[in-house]
This record gives structure tokens, C-alpha cells and sequence, in this order.
């Protein structure tokens, strides 16, 4: 199942089956009709979409109504229009990633390339289309990867895959593309330069293939007891060292495998509230920066801005990932040079979302990394 070439040409069907987020934790599959394509836009036949953490959220709020979810998605091009083909450079049959953002094209950001900060691509604004957060109350409802068909907006943005790739590999396109964003782009990681990931999920896992990747000196790992596999899993994907935070002092291992130097890069994935940007910030050495990927909460507590001025840290507020990460994402999972389907704990069905979300959401015993839904499975 999990290994099989992508089928590249498929018969449509009148409707989609999705699994639609009707209310906070309740999941229904719906069949919604797949509409006709204007020439700007197109239709993706949905191979794989990946589950984030941040669905989680979503799927416990009641705003902005029904929707699907799902946003880190590939699958092949059924239909498109023929203003959509000249503009996007693609062709019906092409096996492609998509991002969640679909930005206007036309604002200062879009036009220097940092389309990520559109306006447009904000879900907590009024009136803005994004993938996998849209209502199905918008026409033409197909928004989201939980299904087995979506609407290729006119705004969309695309990245090839190589049509060898595994759908429950190519599905971590975008959790990847965010450690390439946040780890080398943003935080400069490279030779000479110590790592250190709070937290060992899908996105801190991405964040060790990127500073693996890009050749840092050291990278550290740090989780919970409850995370040794995924801690286990951080080595197998180049960390060099992990550590278990409510057994040990993190800041006393640190200092211990770094010769008293600390960490040039500290990236704050794991979501543990707002005392871990504090006990984040004294991991770092001298010049060291401290980039927030994950939301803490709330307000930081005795926030130690003293510490910041002394040892003249900067910190970073992290948000997704550009055109130029997903690109090196894509590419790096093509080398074959990462274990990559040691990520991939779960591969299931539409009738599984509702199961799958919460295991993501930990309200299952069953532990997850990344978990692909496939929306043709049976």
C-alpha cells in the first residue's frame, strides 16, 4: 500500500466523498458535487493529505462552520482549464504537492515573494480562502484534502513531485518544507552551527532533516519520556543527541554535550506553554537566536529580557514556509538520503479522520508522528 507507483490517469465521477467537520469532534462523510471548471481553475484527484497539528485546533472550533480539513496535499491534476494551464505551467496527469496558501497575486508581499504574509492567506480575517479552513458553505465547497477531489483555485501554488514517490512520503512535503523554512532560511543553520529542537513531532522532526541537511555540527532533540519513539526517530534522522525533559536538567545536558557553548539555534516546536520560551532562551550561547514556531498560550510569565540583552539573543516569531522551502523539501525526499518512512505512523481512510484527528490531538492512547490520509483507501 504504502510503496505503490501513482496512478496517473483516472476515470471522474459526478461527486466527492469528503469527510466534512460538521461541529467540534464530529466528523460525517458527505458526497458534495464536484463542479464544473471554469478556464482559470482545475481539479486535483486527491492522492494523500497529511495531517497537522494545527487541524487539531481547528477541529475543536465551531467557526468558521462545516469544512474539510486538510491542507498538506498531493495527488494528480484531473482537469484543467486552459488559462489555468498557461499561467500555472502544468499539465492534466502531472503528480503535484499544493500549498495551503492561496494569496492575491497582486500585494507588496506577493510581489516580493513573500506570499505567506498576504493578507489574503490570513484564515482569521473575514472572507479569505485558504486550504483545509474554508467552509463548505463557499462554493464550490471542495477546500480541504479530506476528500477525494478539490477545487484548484485559480491562486493556487504547485510543486512537482517525482512520480515515484510514495504518496505517505510525498504527503510530508509541507511539515518538511516548515523545518527547511524555520531551521536554514530563517535561523541560518549550517557547519559550526548546534541545533537544539524542543519538541520531536512532525515539525521538529522536519526541522532535524533540515539542519542534518544543511550540515550543522550538532543537533539535540529534546522531548518526553511518553516521546521515546519519536525521540528514537529524531537519531534515525541525524539528531545526535535527545533528551528526555522530565528526566533530566535540559539546560545542565546542554552545557554538558557543548562544552559550556550552548546552542546557536534553539527552535521552539513542542507547544509546552508559556514557561518554555524562558527555559528556551537559556539554552541558547551568546548571539544565539531563539525562533517561536509553535503558540505558547498566553502571556510569558517573568519573561527574561535581562538575558536577551546580555548574551545579545534575538528572537523570531515563525509562520509556515516559502515557495523556496517546500522546493528543498521536495527535493531532499527525493535523495533517498533520509529514513523517511519512519515518520509515517499512520496511513488510513476517510472513515478514519475522525479517529485519526484525535490520535493527533492526544486523545488517544495510540501515539502518532505523521499520519496520512488517503481518501480512496477502503
Amino acid at each position: 500500500m504504502r510503496t505503490r507507483r501513482v496512478k496517473l490517469k483516472v476515470a471522474m465521477s459526478g461527486a466527492s466523498l469528503a469527510a466534512v467537520a460538521i461541529r467540534p469532534r464530529q466528523t460525517e462523510l458527505k458526497e458534495l458535487p464536484i463542479p464544473d471548471i471554469p478556464a482559470d481553475a482545475g481539479l486535483l484527484r486527491v492522492i494523500a493529505t497529511g495531517i497537522c497539528g494545527s487541524d487539531w485546533p481547528m477541529y475543536l472550533s465551531e467557526r468558521p462552520g462545516p469544512r474539510i480539513l486538510g491542507h498538506e496535499m498531493i495527488g494528480v491534476i484531473e482537469k484543467l482549464g486552459d488559462t489555468a494551464q498557461e499561467r500555472w505551467g502544468v499539465k492534466e496527469g502531472d503528480f503535484v504537492a499544493l500549498e495551503e496558501y492561496l494569496p492575491c497575486g497582486h500585494c507588496e508581499s506577493c510581489r516580493t515573494g513573500e506570499y505567506r504574509a498576504c493578507m489574503g492567506t490570513d484564515r482569521r480575517l473575514p472572507g479569505t480562502v485558504r486550504y483545509g479552513s474554508t467552509p463548505i458553505s463557499k462554493p464550490p465547497s471542495l477546500w480541504g484534502g479530506y476528500s477525494q477531489y478539490l477545487y484548484l483555485h485559480p491562486n493556487s501554488i504547485f510543486h512537482r513531485v517525482p512520480c515515484e514517490m510514495p504518496p505517505h512520503i510525498a504527503a510530508m512535503a509541507l511539515p518538511i518544507g516548515n523545518g527547511f523554512q524555520w531551521v536554514y532560511l530563517d535561523g541560518g543553520a549550517g557547519p559550526g552551527k548546534t541545533v537544539l529542537i524542543q519538541g520531536p513531532g512532525q515539525q521538529g522532526l522536519g526541522c532535524v532533516i533540515a539542519a542534518k541537511a544543511s550540515g550543522a555540527d550538532k543537533i539535540i532533540v529534546t522531548g518526553l519520556r511518553r516521546d521515546e519513539k519519536r525521540l528514537a526517530v529524531a537519531r534515525a534522522l541525524g539528531a545526535d543527541n535527545a533528551i528526555v525533559a522530565d528526566e533530566e536538567d535540559v539546560a545542565q545536558a546542554v552545557a554538558n554535550l557543548t562544552g559550556n557553548r550552548m546552542a546557536d539555534i534553539v527552535v521552539e516546536s513542542s507547544g509546552a506553554g508559556p514557561n518554555i520560551i524562558n527555559t528556551s532562551l537559556a539554552l541558547l550561547g551568546r548571539g544565539g537566536a531563539l525562533l517561536v514556531a509553535s503558540r505558547v498560550g498566553g502571556p510569558v510569565p517573568n519573561f527574561d529580557v535581562d538575558r536577551i540583552l546580555a548574551f545579545r539573543l534575538s528572537l523570531r516569531a515563525l509562520r509556515g514556509h516559502s515557495y523556496q522551502a517546500v522546493e528543498l523539501a521536495l527535493r531532499t525526499m527525493a535523495s533517498g538520503a533520509f529514513a523517511l518512512d519512519q515518520m509515517s505512523s499512520h496511513v488510513v481512510g476517510l472513515a478514519d479522520v475522525d479517529a485519526a484527528l484525535r490520535m493527533v490531538g492526544g486523545e488517544s492512547e495510540e501515539r502518532s508522528i505523521h499520519v496520512t490520509v488517503e481518501p480512496w483507501k477502503t
